[in-house]
């Protein structure tokens, strides 16, 4: 949103809690809830009659075994992750079209295409937000509407504090569970700044023309395109040396 405004632009941040920064037009909502959702697109259209830029980057993640995974918390992640952002999609994607276009962007992560062991659901939620946008690209493209995704790695935010953590089975896997949780959190403690990947998401937003997925930093471009040329087989495996 900070890069956003220091492009000149008009920016409107949807989330359930305000924050202080000034020049930014925050909107109570719950995108899990599609009322809420639909009240803050209409306040928008009332306010300003568009929406040129969408950004979907809300989301959290859960860890586990799967074998021991509880599918209410998997739904949860699910409702925020992926369906939430569809809801904002479903009511960007109209006012787009009246408007003659727009920018759809939303946040995927590295993890779409390299499933982390023990992280498996946040991994299936970030692949469903890649084929969406893959899928939207074509869809929306006659009506000027280009559709693409970020994939950031490990990246310093509140999301390691929020993440939910299952570590049922742990002894059962020979505590690999906590093990590699607390090296993904070290990770990502460690990782690229928030602010970093604000401006990089901005500036793939406010571009002419974009491609449909996009890593942010050398390192994990680099990862996403050994995962293309590998064996599916070796390419899984330095995965699990990695994170088991």
């Amino acid at each position: 949103c900070k890069a956003l405004k220091e492009k000149g632009l008009t920016v409107y941040e949807l989330s359930r809690r305000d924050s202080d920064e000034r020049g930014i037009i925050h909107i109570p909502c719950d995108i899990t809830d599609d009322g809420s959702v639909a009240a803050a697109f209409a306040k928008i259209e009332e306010e300003r009659g568009r929406a040129d830029i969408v950004i979907n980057n809300a989301g959290f993640g859960i860890s586990g075994a799967a074998e021991f995974a509880d599918e209410k918390d998997v739904r949860k992640l699910m409702d925020v992750n992926f369906f939430g952002a569809l809801k904002v999609i479903k009511r960007a994607v109209p006012l787009m079209r009246k408007n003659g276009g727009g920018r759809i962007v939303n946040t995927s992560s590295v993890a779409a295409v390299a499933s982390i062991p023990f992280q498996a659901f946040y991994s299936v939620s970030k692949a469903a937000i890649n084929s969406l946008t893959l899928s939207l690209a074509n869809e929306l493209k006659d009506f000027g509407i280009s559709v693409c995704a970020v994939m950031p790695g490990d990246t310093k935010t509140g999301f390691t504090d929020a993440r939910e953590k299952n570590i049922s089975g742990n002894e059962i896997y020979g505590e690999k569970i906590k093990r590699s949780v607390e090296k993904m959190e070290k990770d990502e403690r460690g990782g690229m700044s928030a602010e970093r990947a604000g401006r990089y998401i901005a500036k793939i937003s406010t571009r002419k023309k974009v491609k449909p997925l996009y890593a942010i930093g050398i390192s994990y471009k680099l990862i996403t395109v050994l995962i293309k040329i590998l064996p599916t087989r070796t390419a899984n495996y330095i995965i699990g040396i990695l994170y088991t």
